[in-house]
């Protein structure tokens, strides 16, 4: 997947929009004939005009009027009816682009590692998405309904005035080459102020949806002001960088409206030697200045449309530079991880996180069932070792095996189905408690999530709930205490029944008499489990059947609660210094 999405905007509308080929095509076809027909005005009225004035009686002028107004007619109908229908065809074409891109970029983003998603504001992402999906539906509407019938009736514009005059055609045409590259060399050097300012766009709304998430925090602290002021100091970079790139548009609009001028009055002049010397029609003269406007509107429009363009590739740029970065932790095979035992094992693992060694010819087995307690202070490698079992980064050296499987060389989807993760903070979707809960087992029934949700301990708290299993849990869960939330993630937990369990610091963050709750649950979830337990709270590692003490990325001791603690060493001292259970760094 790493190089199929091309990273150019005009490539990825062309990559979009293979799949829908047929659908471009009738809207491209449909749109040309109709602006091919609207653009053939001005040679009706000059045959009309030319007609009437040359017709000897009362009957031959209403007979001229009737056929051309009827062909006028006629003309702007057949227009009209097949502008309805590119739109038809074209929304069909455009909504089904829309969709690709943003299912596309979506499925790409999920496959980041996670380092991508620590480093960026998870709105700036969807931001950088949206950028770059609904600046393709914008482009392709502005290229198929706006660029592309003023190409088309420059074209029919140029040919109408060849058949007046040569010189006013060689005119136009050289007037509409010399504005095309003067704008585009405009344009160019305005690309990078449009990409600025949709960068700092990005990372005003990133800041915007970081405050509102953040907003307990925020309150806590009373620093509402402060981030008002964080805020606003992104809104002054973000209108500064604005204003850069629309100065830059309006000169140029000065330039097009002084040319233009200079145009209309050569050609005016023009016309009014041609008209002295009697070589052209009243209405050959009509036909000029009726395509004269439309052109000159054409002409102004160049500036525009370059802008508008800029402005809207510029967006799809940005957003795809930001999304399509390579994948740093890639499937390598699609053979799937077949769990049987749950034994894990680290053979020779070296790995370094921001040129810090974290592991070392790191060794260790955890036998199928066994329960492990991971203890150290900060910086120890707990959470590292966690997210190198989970392959949410990739190890230097050695490998880590599941049942004898490298977790390298399976798919990631795969590892991660056979792991279950109870974290500190549980991850709960802004859904229904019911929902959270199915997120292990999509397919469970009604009385499974009941089952789980017994066992975790969760039951009788939701069903006081006006709404039971139905009632949403808002944002991350903000409806639901610390308690609540851990005993929803254990049930989910529960329900995915994966061999290996993964509880990391799962009870930290809890009060007494929730933790009692919680590790009732947690009793229930172990149960015939490899489970790995990272713990700031010592108790809940006393039942582990082996408790491994982390220093510098090294296991300096190993054993079970009793045998740790008689031995005197870094373990007993932490149980000896804890306040309230907590260990202290």
């Amino acid at each position: 997947m790493q190089h199929t999405i091309p990273k150019s905007p005009i490539r990825f509308i062309f990559h979009l929009s293979k799949q829908y080929k047929l659908l471009a095509f009738g809207a491209i076809v449909t749109v040309t004939i109709a602006q091919i027909l609207m653009s053939l005005g001005p040679y009706i009225y000059q045959k009309l005009i030319d007609g009437l004035m040359s017709s000897g009686s009362l009957d031959a002028t209403l007979s001229i009027f009737g056929f051309y107004g009827c062909v006028y007619i006629l003309i702007w109908a057949g227009g009209f009816a097949l502008h309805r229908t590119s739109g038809f065809i074209g929304m069909q074409w455009l909504t089904k682009v829309n969709q690709s891109a943003y299912t596309l970029l979506y499925n790409y983003v999920t496959k980041h590692s996670y380092k991508y998603f620590t480093e960026r504001f998870a709105g700036a992402i969807s931001n950088k998405i949206s950028n770059a999906s609904d600046g393709t539906d914008r482009l392709l509407q502005r290229s198929l309904w706006g660029w592309y019938t003023e190409l088309i009736s420059v074209v029919i514009g140029a040919v109408l005035l060849l058949s007046v005059d040569s010189t006013i055609m060689i005119a136009f045409i050289g007037m509409f080459i010399l504005m095309f590259f003067i704008n585009l060399a405009l344009v160019k050097r305005r690309r990078p102020y449009v990409v600025a300012y949709a960068a700092a766009s990005s990372k005003f709304r990133g800041e915007g949806v970081d405050l509102i998430t953040n907003m307990s925090a925020v309150r806590q602290y009373a620093h509402a002001s402060r981030e008002l002021n964080r805020l606003e100091d992104s809104l002054i970079d973000r209108r500064m960088k604005e204003l850069k790139q629309w100065k830059m548009s309006e000169w140029s609009f000065v330039l097009n409206n002084a040319l233009v001028v200079v145009f209309i009055a050569g050609v005016m002049g023009y016309l009014y030697y041609l008209v002295g010397q009697q070589l052209v029609t009243a209405g050959s003269v009509v036909l000029v200045l009726m395509v004269m406007g439309r052109m000159t509107k054409v002409l102004n429009y160049i500036g525009g449309m370059l802008n508008g363009f800029i402005r809207e590739y510029g967006e799809i740029q940005e957003g795809l530079d930001s999304v399509l970065v390579d994948h740093e932790v890639l499937d390598v095979t699609d053979k799937t991880l077949v769990a049987d035992t749950g034994e894990i094992v680290w053979d020779n693992v070296s790995f370094t996180y921001t040129e810090q060694a974290v592991f070392k010819n790191f060794n260790l087995t955890i036998k199928p069932g066994e329960r492990i307690g991971l203890v150290g202070a900060s910086g120890a490698g707990k959470t590292t070792f966690v997210s190198l079992l989970l392959r949410q980064h990739d190890v230097d050296g050695g490998a880590i095996r599941i049942d004898g499987q490298n977790i390298s060389e399976v798919t990631q989807d795969s590892l991660r189905e056979n792991i279950a993760v109870v974290p500190q903070e549980p991850l709960l979707f802004h859904r229904s408690i019911k929902e959270n809960i199915l997120y292990g087992k999509p397919d469970a029934t009604e009385e499974e999530i009941i089952e789980v949700a017994k066992k975790a301990q969760a039951h009788d708290f939701v069903t006081t709930l006006p709404e039971g299993y139905d009632t949403l849990v808002g944002e991350r869960g903000v409806k639901l205490s610390g308690g609540q939330k851990q005993r929803v993630a254990i049930a989910r937990a529960m329900l995915k029944n994966a061999p290996i369990l993964v509880l990391d610091e799962a009870t930290s963050a809890l009060d007494s008499e929730s933790e009692v709750a919680i590790q009732q649950a947690l009793h229930e979830l172990m149960e015939g489990k490899t489970v790995i337990a990272v713990a700031h709270r010592l108790s809940t590692l006393r039942e582990m059947d082996r408790i491994l003490v982390l220093e510098g990325g090294e296991i300096i001791e190993d054993g079970d609660h009793k045998t740790l603690v008689k031995q005197g060493g870094v373990y007993a001292k932490l149980w000896d210094h804890q306040a309230g259970g907590f260990l202290q760094e």
